[in-house]
């Protein structure tokens, strides 16, 4: 099999914002006792986290974390995890039917993600809360005044400001499994009135409304058009969340589950400006897809977890290859519409649904997911190209005309550098792909990296890791035209310097 690709300096999409490989943590599961907190375990540094995850989420160079939820701040006190830990409740938690013991809370999570070279995306609880407790929790967080929540937070240990930029405002409140749903018209109310009181106590954040829980939602587009009629001069970003699994073991059409993902971005992108356009505004909403990732494997097991148990293992989903070629895939797809996307976050980091997983008191290790999110983020920063691509396409029962080549290309100008991200959809052919450089002069191949595994089932464990990257030294000579082979059902990094 035969592709083209033309890459023109000429032809950009936009500079790439380093927080679309963000990631998040809940207070689910395993996500933080277990995770990334466990303070009898070997690695334990003297705040009680791993150290051996911290090691992992580095290598992921991970800018942003969403915390501390997900459905669970729905029902979330945040003061409940400040001060002293021997005062703190242990709570009953209704969104994922567990005990909250609260020994982690924003005091230890913003330091936690100091330790992970990151930043935190604050949510807000505008389930059971509302706009006064979001100022609150900003000014507990941002405030340098002399009141009450700033010294608060200075009789907790902390003169300074957590600094934190960005917030949600609230979580899936569309879902009728969100504690305290509501409705469009409701929700997009005191979202309004939560992005004054927190603008007010802080101008320099940034805003966050939910929008959809997924493309599905019955109510997906006019819960937008009414939310954003209320919120759109407040907010600075509208969420998306989505998930994708392969339920009837079709391969081929899960593959081409990211063609529904660029979808429902331009979609959503579209609604954001038709209420742009109604309101005569200058303003220009983007986007923030805050939860994404493949979910589906750990759905049965979830149903056996017993009720109120302190961190039980929900959502362990155990990654196989061919779920690392979708999340490379999506990672493409984020690239490719970074003009408006400018915040992503894998759901999640560690244990639940995630790259990275633990053993209490053992071993932490990456899942075959670990790799395509760790290839882009360290090297799909700079601007996102707008290539154009020849190949063939295939078609499904859910899915038509899916090219057989997902693709992105970033440009590093202080590198020099072209880094071209491929997926290679087809299961029984290899490709043969030529890239032809437009006004870069001579580029020369660099390196190859390359995820393959003839198992589209392996799958990584703490015990074999059947599922690695390979790195090569390229040969070649400099020019304008290269050819590189690509496996069949391969993810693949390819770099060149110009």
């Amino acid at each position: 099999m035969n592709a083209e690709i033309l890459i023109n300096k000429n032809f950009t999409i936009a500079n790439i914002d380093n927080r679309i490989y963000g990631s998040f943590i809940e207070h689910l599961g395993r996500a933080v006792y277990g995770g990334i907190y466990e303070p009898d375990h070997e690695t334990a540094d003297d705040q009680g986290f791993r150290q051996d995850v911290l090691d992992l989420v580095k290598k992921l160079n991970v800018p942003i974390v969403r915390y501390p939820g997900g459905n669970f701040v729905s029902g979330y006190n945040w003061e409940d995890g400040t001060g002293d830990k021997t005062k703190r409740p242990r709570k009953i938690e209704l969104a994922w039917n567990s005990i909250e013991t609260n020994q982690v809370g924003i005091d230890e999570f913003q330091e936690w993600a100091k330790r992970a070279d990151s930043q935190v995306m604050m949510a807000v609880n505008l389930g059971t809360g509302g706009p006064q407790d979001a100022q609150n929790c900003v000014e507990y967080c941002n405030a340098d005044t002399d009141t009450h929540y700033a010294n608060l937070r200075r009789q907790n240990g902390f003169d300074k400001p957590f600094g934190i930029k960005t917030w949600c405002l609230g979580n899936e409140m569309d879902g009728p499994w969100q504690i305290c749903h509501k409705t469009a018209e409701e929700y997009g109310r005191i979202a309004t009135e939560a992005a004054k009181l927190m603008k007010l106590v802080d101008p320099e954040i940034e805003l966050v409304a939910c929008g959809s829980s997924g493309f599905d939602m019955s109510t997906f587009g006019d819960w937008e058009l009414t939310v954003l009629d209320h919120v759109y001069n407040y907010v600075d970003y509208v969420s998306l969340h989505q998930y994708f699994a392969n339920r009837e073991n079709d391969t081929a059409d899960f593959l081409a589950k990211s063609t529904d993902m660029d979808s429902f971005i331009k979609t959503v992108i579209a609604i954001c400006d038709v209420i742009k356009g109604k309101k005569h505004s200058d303003k220009t909403i983007n986007l923030s897809f805050d939860e994404w990732n493949v979910w589906f494997h750990s759905n049965e097991a979830d149903t056996k977890i017993e009720k109120w148990q302190v961190a039980p293992p929900m959502l362990e989903d155990i990654y196989t290859f061919e779920d690392a070629l979708v999340v490379g895939c999506i990672l493409m797809t984020l690239q490719n519409n970074c003009d408006r996307v400018k915040i992503a976050c894998l759901a999640q980091l560690v244990n639940v649904i995630a790259p990275i997983m633990t053993r209490n008191d053992g071993i932490a290790w990456a899942q075959t997911i670990f790799y395509p999110f760790m290839y882009a983020s360290a090297n799909g920063r700079g601007t996102a190209m707008k290539p154009v691509v020849k190949c063939d396409t295939y078609s499904t029962s859910a899915h038509k005309n899916v090219p057989y080549l997902e693709t992105s290309v970033v440009h590093n100008s202080e590198n020099r550098e072209l880094i071209v991200f491929a997926v290679n959809r087809s299961l029984e052919d290899q490709m043969d792909l030529e890239l032809s450089f437009q006004d870069f002069g001579s580029c020369t191949p660099l390196k190859h990296v390359e995820l393959y595994c003839e198992d589209l089932k392996a799958v990584n464990t703490g015990d074999s890791q059947a599922v690695l990257p390979t790195e090569r030294n390229l040969e070649g000579n400099a020019g304008e035209k290269q050819t590189v082979t690509l496996k069949k059902h391969s993810w693949n990094m390819i770099t060149y310097r110009y």
